[in-house]
């Protein structure tokens, strides 16, 4: 009995330690791996395959700082759109964006980051340019949510399944 009482504290612990997750969702048929790289005295976060047209979740540290880009099966590994992200940031919110300033030539890596319940705010757009993304370092584009759970749009829609009704609206 001992035991399981130590198991489930030790479960809640690290539960709570949780920063959060994002479901990175691919729209098209590619296969890619997402590529973190955390801010300096943020842990390493293992590469994730990401098939496509499949979704899955990457559970990051509480208080992880970083970003993430895609790189297609085949092609060279350099940094592309990104996915920025603060977890428990100022007053406990989590701050996201999506950066075109590496490479604003990336049409094929991530597209778009909103909270996964609510849909809002959001960041990034399916074609890009677009104003509601970092396209200079001085923009103000980034956002926030007291949600814990993101949610990651990677690759051109084209030929996917759309996700979801407000979609619509990017096309």
């Amino acid at each position: 009995m001992q035991f399981s009482t130590t198991f489930s504290i030790a479960t809640l612990l690290a539960v709570v330690a949780a920063g959060g997750t994002i479901n990175m969702v691919s729209q098209d048929s590619t296969d890619r791996q997402i590529i973190f790289t955390p801010q300096e005295g943020s842990p390493q976060i293992p590469t994730m395959d990401l098939p496509g047209g499949a979704s899955k979740e990457a559970t990051f540290p509480d208080g992880w700082i970083g970003n993430w880009y895609a790189v297609s099966e085949g092609q060279e590994n350099k940094p592309g759109m990104l996915g920025e992200v603060r977890w428990d940031g100022f007053s406990g919110s989590n701050f996201f964006d999506v950066s075109a300033i590496v490479n604003p030539d990336d049409h094929e890596g991530v597209k778009m980051l909103y909270p996964k319940s609510s849909k809002t705010p959001l960041s990034g757009c399916q074609t890009f340019p677009c104003s509601n993304a970092y396209n200079l370092p001085d923009d103000i584009q980034t956002l926030s949510t007291t949600e814990n759970e993101l949610e990651c749009l990677i690759g051109t829609k084209s030929g996917a399944k759309r996700r979801h009704a407000r979609d619509m609206l990017y096309i």
